[in-house]
């Protein structure tokens, strides 16, 4: 179902990042993955006052095709107000040029499922002061980083209760020639099991309404538009709830810095809800 998404905490957020100073703790910290036996770099982003005698909620948040791990805090700069208001954590990790965070079977270099959903939340959670549990983890990314978001949260619903996807690729089969995809499973042709199993909107059928809390949007001149929209009406068909945003915008850093606004918002809520 569409959501009107009337959250009165929006018309605060603006306010808050028009008018206030911020002065949330970005890190970069590197962390070992043991899967792929090399570091991998991340962005952290703390908010004032971190308290390490407090249980802080995590929101992971993922970058896009040819994209690395400091792009949101670089060009998005409202993100740091966003922590700052919201009060959680924001972990930004690096997936790789091309990665589409999978586990790539026989490529050691490729395990990005495993270091983002295994690896990563077990470092968070033992050197920062979060709350280990799935009502307190939430997970989302723009294009490739959407893709990534929603497979991860679907395959792995025991780590994350909430995900989002902005501009996501969340059907790869129309695009059997971008962004490096066969270089990773294949051609299309030669193993279209690989495609159809890997496309997040042939994974629908791991939901069931109301696990998992949902936010997808994408602008009206976004490439991935169409293939959002089939998302969603699927996802309405299987009688999953989720909110799903359309508005003006394409694919490029001008949306995604007001989408990810709405997004916090979104996971705020989440984080905030008696479970």
């Amino acid at each position: 179902m569409k959501s009107n998404f009337k959250y009165w905490l929006m018309s605060f957020a603006y306010i808050f990042l028009l008018t206030s100073s911020y002065a949330a703790t970005v890190d970069t910290l590197t962390i070992n993955s043991k899967t792929m036996n090399k570091g991998i770099k991340n962005v952290i982003i703390l908010p004032e006052k971190y308290d390490k005698e407090q249980q802080y909620p995590v929101l992971y948040l993922l970058h896009g095709y040819s994209g690395r791990y400091d792009n949101w805090v670089n060009n998005v700069d409202e993100i740091k107000k966003l922590v700052d208001f919201y009060h959680y954590i924001v972990v930004c990790p690096d997936g790789g040029f091309d990665s589409w965070y999978w586990d790539v079977k026989g490529d050691q270099n490729y395990q990005y499922e495993t270091f983002v959903s295994e690896e990563l939340p077990t470092y968070i959670d033992a050197h920062y002061a979060t709350k280990n549990d799935r009502s307190a983890r939430a997970i989302s990314g723009l294009s490739m980083g959407g893709h990534g978001a929603l497979s991860l949260a679907f395959k792995h619903q025991d780590v994350y209760g909430a995900a989002g996807s902005t501009s996501g690729g969340l059907d790869i089969r129309p695009f059997p020639m971008n962004w490096n995809i066969k270089n990773r499973i294949g051609s299309y042709a030669a193993h279209p099991q690989e495609w159809e199993s890997k496309s997040v909107i042939n994974m629908i059928n791991l939901l069931e309404p109301n696990k998992l809390a949902l936010i997808i949007d994408c602008g009206r001149e976004d490439f991935f538009y169409k293939v959002n929209m089939a998302f969603h009406d699927k996802l309405d068909y299987a009688n999953i709830p989720h909110t799903f945003i359309t508005r003006a915008g394409a694919h490029n850093w001008e949306y995604w810095s007001k989408s990810i606004v709405y997004q916090m918002a979104f996971f705020h809520d989440f984080f905030n809800k008696k479970q």
